[in-house]
């Protein structure tokens, strides 16, 4: 075994673990403040799971890695390193389901053409019963998911796709990834955005994204150049092996390469490796009720079968997801609509399709010539490109991709993150370093504060990094403290038995709900031409102005129904949340006035 250093006369010493987005932004923030970090990474290039492989000059990105952010300071790193070759490309995706593809964000024709009207209908009446009566607790993704969507959506659309994804049922998924995932969506927000954009950007929707030219892996490369060139140190191919530690703090680490085994010793240490891997090689060993935690945590991996096909466009979508059940593939990219620079003959496209599995299970043995077997079979089963178009394919495993929320995850994690807070020179970072399912942009600010944290002294929660929560910091004194508390308590208590009826959405629904009941009523008596079609016209006559028992009358009925309807679906939620919050504003009031007399009497 040697030692290493990397030369520098600094005092202190920064090793970071992994050389993925989090880990490569920490040592880009730290080389422009005068420090020389060393980087360790395991692969033959930096990325991680945001890497870009190569095949033949085709370049295939390891997920489709959107770059769309709300923090102005990963924007601004973004563009501050990509300059021109930054692109601003066109997002257009698309659900594959039941033989029919589905646009996302929806299209009205396009989703009632593909669903059909009865079943557009059950996913109106659905939604609105689980506004009326949503689950109180949302322990389970699945709660989560029919309490905003309604469960005929969620049988849809997402119960085969997520279990499919994960490889558990969605009733075992924790609902903390669906807050993650879908943030600030709902089925209202869905419908509106058919038909006018939305005025807040939902990420969810957003209909444009910037791209590297030639895929994620160029951003990290040239970030790499940067590190290097400003002093640091990037190494590849290092895989560490053991993590050593004295007491609270991190000593140093031995590492596996080329040339055998090495130690590099420091005096602060950021890690964006699996926290499982990080607990489980510390030496001396942490306590067992720690490595036990560590054991308990799982995750989920995706391997990518990469296509050339003997075509020049296939299909425009950038990526489309998979929900049938027939394939096992789950999500098809169209890397020529991410960048067109990505494939380097215009005459042809390059496909990845990504299969969710666990490594070591049966689809993640497969040889790669199998793989490639399977790809070429199901594509043409889906009907994107043909058997015989597909020249070649190639492989790609991604490890580790995905933590997994599971029933029991929440606790494991926790008695982790105790342990990690009692190490005094080190930062665990990223998707795996916090088993958060963090987006990109999300790891990569996690590596900024991280460096504020071991620099400056700061108290970042790199863990509430993505959770969206607000902290307002409150200056009072002990009984105002307990009677804010209590009151607080009280309107928690409050809101989750009196759930918020959505007036503009229940409105919708109602109005959808009666023009549709209106609109084939008129074509039912215009194709029957009945006797009581006739009297049933007449009292309908009355009510609707203009209309008749033709097919321009089922459009003014649909029209009326709608219209009547929505204003008094509106009504009746306005009345209802009204007479709530009168409710609550008393109930709430009460308590305040108890806890005061409380007070007072001590």
């Amino acid at each position: 075994m040697t030692t290493s250093g990397n030369g520098s006369n600094h005092e202190r010493q920064f090793v970071i673990i992994g050389g993925g987005p989090a880990g490569l932004t920490a040592a880009y923030e730290l080389v422009k403040l005068g420090e020389h970090p060393v980087v360790l990474e395991k692969r033959d290039k930096v990325g991680g799971i945001s890497r870009t492989e190569n095949f033949k000059n085709f370049y295939f990105d390891m997920g489709g890695h959107r770059f769309f952010t709300k923090a102005p300071e990963v924007n601004r790193m973004w563009h501050e390193v990509m300059g021109k070759d930054f692109l601003l490309r066109p997002r257009l995706s698309r659900i594959y389901y039941d033989k029919k593809f589905f646009y996302y964000p929806l299209k009205p024709f396009n989703a009632l053409m593909g669903l059909g009207v009865l079943r557009s209908v059950r996913v109106i009446a659905s939604y609105l019963r689980w506004q009326i009566s949503p689950f109180r607790n949302e322990d389970t993704f699945e709660h989560w998911v029919i309490n905003r969507f309604g469960r005929e959506l969620f049988f849809t659309f997402f119960k085969s796709y997520t279990e499919k994804v994960w490889g558990i049922s969605t009733s075992e998924l924790k609902a903390e990834f669906a807050a993650q995932r879908i943030k600030d969506l709902s089925l209202k927000t869905a419908v509106m955005s058919m038909f006018v954009k939305p005025g807040k950007k939902i990420k969810t929707l957003i209909e444009e994204f910037h791209y590297p030219k030639l895929g994620p892996g160029m951003m990290w490369e040239k970030v790499r150049q940067e590190v290097e060139q400003r002093g640091g140190q990037v190494q590849l191919q290092r895989d560490v092996v053991r993590i050593e530690r004295c007491d609270n703090r991190i000593t140093g680490v031995v590492v596996q390469g080329a040339n055998g085994t090495e130690y590099i010793g420091g005096t602060d240490f950021i890690s964006s490796m699996p926290l499982k891997e990080f607990i489980l090689k510390l030496d001396p060993p942490p306590p067992a009720l720690v490595a036990h935690a560590a054991e308990q945590l799982r995750y989920r991996d995706f391997l990518t079968v990469c296509l050339i096909v003997n075509q020049p466009d296939l299909f425009p979508d950038n990526w489309i997801y998979v929900h049938d059940p027939s394939v096992r593939v789950g999500r098809i990219q169209n890397f020529k609509n991410w960048s067109p620079a990505m494939v380097p003959d215009p005459n042809k496209t390059s496909l990845g399709l990504e299969y969710f599995c666990n490594e070591g299970d049966e689809v993640w043995t497969m040889s790669d010539a199998a793989l490639v077997e399977l790809g070429k079979r199901e594509i043409a089963r889906i009907g994107l490109a043909r058997y015989e178009d597909v020249q070649e394919g190639c492989v790609f495993r991604v490890e580790k991709s995905y933590p997994v929320y599971d029933s029991d995850y929440r606790e494991h994690l926790q008695t982790l993150r105790n342990y990690v807070a009692t190490l005094e020179n080190f930062q665990t970072i990223g998707r795996n370093g916090l088993h958060r399912y963090n987006n990109q942009d999300h790891s990569m600010l996690t590596g900024m504060l991280a460096v504020r944290n071991l620099l400056y002294g700061e108290k970042n929660d790199l863990w509430s990094v993505n959770a969206d929560k607000e902290y307002h910091e409150q200056v009072l004194v002990e009984p105002e403290r307990q009677v804010q508390e209590v009151a607080g308590t009280v309107q928690e208590v409050l809101t989750q038995v009196f759930v918020k009826l959505d007036s503009v959405a229940f409105g919708s629904a109602i109005g959808l709900a009666a023009g549709l009941i209106l609109f084939f009523l008129t074509l039912s008596m215009l194709l029957t031409q009945s006797e009581g079609a006739a009297e049933l016209f007449g009292n309908l006559r009355e009510y609707i102005p203009g209309y008749s028992i033709t097919l321009e009358g089922s459009f003014i009925a649909l029209l009326f129904g709608a219209l009547v309807g929505f204003a008094g679906g509106w009504g009746f939620a306005f009345l209802r949340n009204a007479s709530v919050v009168m409710y609550m504003a008393y109930i709430q009031r009460r308590a305040q006035i108890e806890v005061l007399r409380t007070i007072l009497d001590f």
